[in-house]
């Protein structure tokens, strides 16, 4: 059994690597597959959920792999666009940033997800606005003036669609909406922070959402949802696309056959899925589009 090797790196240090430039008809064969995943509170822990993953990659690919432990969604972006890492997990919006910048990126896969105490079934979520159930914050109205928090600038749910598609609800521009406007780097930290009283409300992720509640840090009669947006595919699991044929079907074969090992139940369970579903580029067109209009909306 291959040991996860975990890499407690600053981005700053990995962008400073230098990657040797692939020669143009000659695929990527490393000895060593580097993974990451998206930073939350608890991505130590996720660690060792992703073991029986890493177990599975392992075997399949014939490669030792190491962890590369993220500061941000932007760092796991950099990191595959220097060629450190090899397989990431994205959000949506950030992994259509990343594609956007590095064109040889590919998404090959993601979860479908069981249906949750906010979450619905399927290989998607929704964004959610919620408040404290005694607060007394029970419409969009009623939030004007307030604290809102948004996880991070790259987050789909936690910040792109808030910013696009409930600015609808609202007349004046997001920021001018609410009193103050806060990042706090998580879903799980924002729906804490509303929990806690520090903000008075939060645009979180209803997988995220879940989570919180299943790990017994919130229960959800804590909390009212105010809205909800439209359905968003789920995060794309991702890999460079100059690593060779052979490889990329061993990776692919890891997670779309996960299901299969009982080892792995533990990490399905961990992320309320029953398996991977095949996902491909098309599939987050419409969270190009949110962004499109974004940048309509800062030249009006």
């Amino acid at each position: 059994m291959t040991a996860l090797k975990t890499h407690l790196l600053a981005a700053t240090v990995v962008l400073g690597l230098a990657v040797s430039p692939a020669v143009a008809d000659q695929c990527v064969d490393p000895d060593t597959l580097v993974f990451s995943i998206i930073p939350t509170e608890e991505t130590s822990q996720e660690v060792n959920l992703y073991q029986p993953v890493i177990n599975r990659m392992a075997e399949l690919t014939g490669k030792d792999i190491e962890f590369f432990m993220p500061t941000s969604y932007s760092s796991v972006i950099e990191a595959m666009m220097n060629g450190w890492v090899h397989v990431g997990v994205h959000g949506p919006n950030s992994y259509v940033l990343a594609k956007e910048r590095d064109p040889d990126l590919e998404v090959f896969a993601t979860y479908a997800k069981l249906p949750g105490h906010l979450q619905e079934e399927g290989p998607g979520y929704r964004a959610v606005l919620i408040t404290r159930a005694d607060s007394g914050l029970d419409s969009i109205e009623a939030l004007e003036d307030t604290v809102v928090a948004l996880a991070d600038p790259a987050s789909t749910s936690g910040n792109l669609l808030p910013r696009v598609v409930f600015q609808d609800e609202l007349d004046v521009p997001f920021d001018d909406y609410f009193s103050r406007v806060v990042y706090s780097g998580g879903h799980d930290l924002s729906t804490l922070a509303v929990k806690e009283g520090r903000v008075d409300s939060a645009f979180v992720a209803t997988h995220r959402f879940d989570n919180v509640v299943e790990r017994g840090l919130a229960e959800l009669d804590e909390f009212q949802v105010i809205w909800q947006s439209q359905f968003i595919p789920q995060d794309p699991f991702v890999y460079r696309g100059d690593l060779c044929p052979e490889l990329k079907e061993a990776i692919e074969e890891t997670f779309l056959t996960l299901h299969e090992t009982e080892e792995a139940q533990a990490f399905l369970d961990n992320v309320h899925s029953g398996r991977f579903v095949r996902m491909q580029d098309s599939d987050y067109d419409i969270i190009r589009q949110l962004a499109a209009a974004t940048e309509d909306a800062g030249q009006n």
